[in-house]
């Protein structure tokens, strides 16, 4: 049996579309609550298997989602190549700011095998529970990670990182390909352990203007994708940079991707203008309707479908599901999406 999501980031124009939702494992969920107030810190959660792998598939059980995807954090990768990572309630991330050579230097592709273990035993545990639907992998985009990476938290701008890139743009150049290798690595190992596709999250990519959105968005993630399918063909891949704009059709083309997140921003007509038919959108409803709820929601996604309809598309959200939205809500979005 071939599954839905899988169809879709193979070209076909499935209908009613697949539904995911990023960030569909998570604390709006009193089941991921339970879990997590059992556990000493974040990473962690993400590091003991049982227990990322539970909360991994509790969205597929409640909603019947057509994908899991893995319970994660992009910023495990530097964690893995040997960054301290500690994440504070309410406020996010934090790493020690990366600002040398010598700390760049110091990054160990080596470490990743054993740090990267329980995330993928994680993998194995889920892709034995899926059923129907597929398991998505994920990481960071390079940019991204070095964005969290060189500020030390999150940030409205990232203005250290992006100064790191025009005034350094050796050192920020060496920690990219760093980053971009590991990368492959990561999701090479994913795809081994289980997954049946990956997506690459380039949440800060809107932040560049052309030139560097080229450089730093487009290129490492052409690497990626190049690398990946030369050893798993078969294997999709989903790109997400968030707030490309009408930069979103040549990051298609020039990466290759077989999907293209769509954030809250995209016009989703726009976007099929500029893509390619055979690849697959994904997105793009404003968490905030699912927040809301009820006619405002109902009415967003509809206008989406009808958007989308007569080209292969995933239904999912612009940008990651709130705390605060009611699980009832997400459970009425999935049967208009069915019922579609």
């Amino acid at each position: 049996m071939t599954k839905r999501l899988l169809q879709a980031l193979a070209g076909e124009a499935v209908w009613p579309p697949p539904i995911w939702l990023m960030r569909q494992a998570g604390r709006y969920l009193p089941e991921y609550r339970a879990v997590r107030a059992g556990v000493r810190d974040f990473v962690a959660l993400c590091t003991t298997p049982a227990l990322a792998a539970e909360v991994t598939l509790q969205p597929l059980r409640r909603f019947g989602m057509d994908a899991a995807i893995l319970f994660s954090d992009i910023l495990i990768l530097p964690w893995a190549l040997g960054r301290a990572l500690d994440f504070v309630e309410g406020e996010g991330p934090r790493l020690p700011p990366l600002t040398t050579a010598a700390e760049v230097d110091a990054l160990d592709p080596a470490r990743l095998p054993a740090a990267l273990a329980p995330v993928l035993e994680t993998i194995e545990r889920v892709r034995a529970g899926v059923g129907a639907a597929a398991l998505i992998g994920f990481a960071g985009a390079p940019f991204t990670v070095a964005c969290y990476m060189v500020e030390g938290q999150g940030s409205r701008d990232f203005a250290a990182a992006r100064l790191m890139a025009w005034r350094e743009p050796a050192l920020f150049g060496r920690l990219m390909a760093t980053l971009t290798e590991a990368t492959i690595a990561s999701l090479d190992a994913q795809i081994a352990a289980g997954a049946e596709a990956v997506m690459l999250f380039d949440s800060w990519a809107g932040l560049l203007p052309p030139g560097e959105f080229r450089r730093h968005v487009i290129a490492p993630a052409a690497r990626i994708v190049a690398a990946l399918r030369a050893r798993h063909p078969a294997v999709p891949v989903i790109g997400f940079p968030r707030l490309a704009g009408l930069l979103l059709g040549e990051y298609a083309a020039g990466s290759r991707v077989q999907g293209l997140g769509l954030d809250t921003a995209a016009e989703p007509a726009l976007a099929a203008r500029l893509v390619a038919a055979e690849v697959a959108l994904q997105g793009n409803l404003d968490p905030l309707a699912l927040l809301a709820g009820g006619a405002a929601l109902a009415a967003e996604t509809a206008a989406i479908l009808a958007a989308m309809r007569g080209r292969p598309f995933v239904f999912n959200l612009g940008h990651g599901i709130l705390p605060a939205t009611p699980p009832d809500h997400v459970a009425a979005l999935v049967a208009q999406v069915r019922g579609a």
